[in-house]
């Protein structure tokens, strides 16, 4: 496909400005503390801002649009349990944070339970950082494959070489004010694009919701009881957990808690940028089906090989580089690359105050200067983000961008979501229920999620959908650590009985 000058030069002048914009923050601070929570002085708009452009990232951007074409709007009941998540956030996890002194979130699973549990889920953290990473540089590139012809290797390498730069130097200012503009872009860009696939309908918005209606493109999911399948009540509960665990007990959104000029300042911003996320990605699902429409109706103009399931997360960037005026389609990719690179840099800022925080000052060199701290933090954000590389060019080929992010995210999350439940409530002193339920959930997780590849003998008779693995293994861990924790606490009042 011909390149058009002014694509590219739009999103050439996009790229330059945001790296630039985030490089210049490199020259505003002075110490390992304004690089992880920019000195407490953010305000609540801005880190409102941050929270909603690294939740959508370019997995919102393509993923849901993909979704929607290829299925239904199964997947926007995800967002539905939000306000949940963020009303339990806002009520218990935003005041313990503002309370603790470390900038990292697991400092208070070690001092609940010892150092064995901020290491567990500090590295379930790191990993699920890394699957983000790879998943949103690959969803990246697929436009800029469709609309340039670039080879999709190089663009990853391109784009998360761009990222690590400005949020390696800049650090979390850099990160909150570039999200904050990429978010308005973003949603401009969003909005713009069904704009213009409504004015191409020949009967308007009304044939798109005719055709929807008549293809059954509405759904919600089924309201079976099946957890084999993906139902209305599986993804339902899989968002109110993964949620949870986003707003509640991810590094990402603590250290814009951490940041905030007062505790109803971090509140505010949960607030807007969990809220604001809801209504943005039922508009992505309704491009998702407005596009399908398009595609109906002009069903000459989509390619072949653009017409398998596997293939839907390139409809969107195809419609972009074939439909849209030069010059919008090129900020429509800015758009695209403004929620992919608001979560990439915020995942490596995140990552290295983990790294920071949880093994460097734990372990390696407990006071170190304030130099040491800024070179440890350069250094694990410029390996976070090479590593953040090689697993998007690992995600080159997947069915669903979607599906596989999904998966990977109940995977490595390791359950830590039960064990500060079990933190906040339970009330025991000692380390073995706490030990025990994690090891029960980790065994749970591994049922679910490896099920289908056991061998015969002990291969379940049913099994779940993997999207439930979070679920079923925050559960079992929040469970057998309250349950053994009640028993060890009843043998000991016995013991003082006795």
């Amino acid at each position: 496909m011909k390149i058009h000058s002014l694509d590219l030069i739009v999103f050439l002048i996009y790229m330059l400005g945001i790296v630039g914009f985030g490089v210049s923050f490199y020259f505003r601070k002075n110490s390992a503390a304004d690089f992880v929570t920019g000195g407490g002085k953010l305000p609540a708009w801005a880190l409102g801002m941050s929270i909603f452009a690294t939740y959508v990232s370019s997995i919102s951007f393509l993923a849901l649009p993909g979704s929607a074409f290829q299925g239904n709007w199964n997947g926007f009941v995800f967002s539905l349990s939000i306000p949940v998540a963020a009303f339990i956030t806002v009520r218990y996890f935003v005041p313990l944070y503002r309370k603790i002194q470390s900038p990292s979130a697991y400092a208070f699973l070690e001092e609940r339970f010892g150092p064995w549990a901020r290491i567990y889920a500090s590295s379930c953290y790191l990993l699920t950082q890394l699957a983000r990473m790879g998943a949103i540089l690959y969803l990246l590139a697929l436009p800029m494959h469709v609309l340039f012809g670039w080879s999709i290797p190089l663009i990853i390498l391109f784009t998360g070489l761009a990222v690590v730069v400005y949020a390696t130097m800049g650090g979390i200012s850099a990160v909150v004010w570039t999200d904050a503009v990429q978010g308005i872009v973003l949603i401009a860009g969003a909005v713009g694009c069904f704009v213009l696939i409504v004015f191409h309908m020949p009967e308007g918005i009304t044939q798109i919701w005719d055709i929807a209606q008549k293809d059954n493109k509405l759904s919600l999911g089924s309201l079976s009881s099946d957890l084999g399948q993906s139902t209305f009540w599986v993804v339902l509960v899989y968002g109110l957990f993964i949620n949870l665990q986003n707003f509640g007990i991810d590094q990402s959104y603590i250290q814009r808690y951490k940041s905030a000029k007062t505790e109803q300042e971090a509140k505010k911003s949960t607030w807007l940028g969990s809220l604001l996320y809801i209504p943005v990605s039922l508009l992505f699902f309704v491009i998702g089906t407005s596009l399908y429409a398009y595609y109906q109706v002009f069903s000459d103009s989509l390619p072949p090989e653009l017409q398998t399931i596997d293939q839907a997360d390139k409809v969107f960037p195809y419609f972009i580089a074939t439909v849209l005026p030069p010059g919008i389609s090129g900020l429509v990719i800015a758009a695209i690359f403004a929620a992919g690179m608001s979560t990439v840099s915020t995942s490596i800022n995140s990552s290295a105050t983990v790294i920071l925080e949880d093994h460097f000052k734990k372990y390696i060199q407990p006071n170190p200067s304030q130099n040491t701290q800024i070179r440890v933090l350069y250094a694990a954000s410029l390996g976070m983000g090479i590593a953040g590389l090689l697993i998007g060019l690992a995600f080159n080929g997947v069915e669903s961008a979607l599906e596989a992010w999904w998966a990977l995210a109940s995977i490595f999350s390791g359950g830590i979501l039960g064990l500060f439940f079990l933190a906040l409530l339970g009330k025991t002193k000692t380390n073995v229920p706490a030990i025990a339920a994690v090891l029960s959930g980790l065994a749970v997780i591994a049922w679910i999620s490896l099920g289908e590849f056991l061998p015969e003998a002990i291969r379940p008779s049913f099994l779940l959908h993997k999207n439930l693995a979070i679920v079923f293994g925050t559960m079992a861990i929040f469970l057998v650590g309250f349950l053994l924790s009640w028993i060890f606490n009843s043998s000991k009042i016995r013991k003082r009985l006795v």
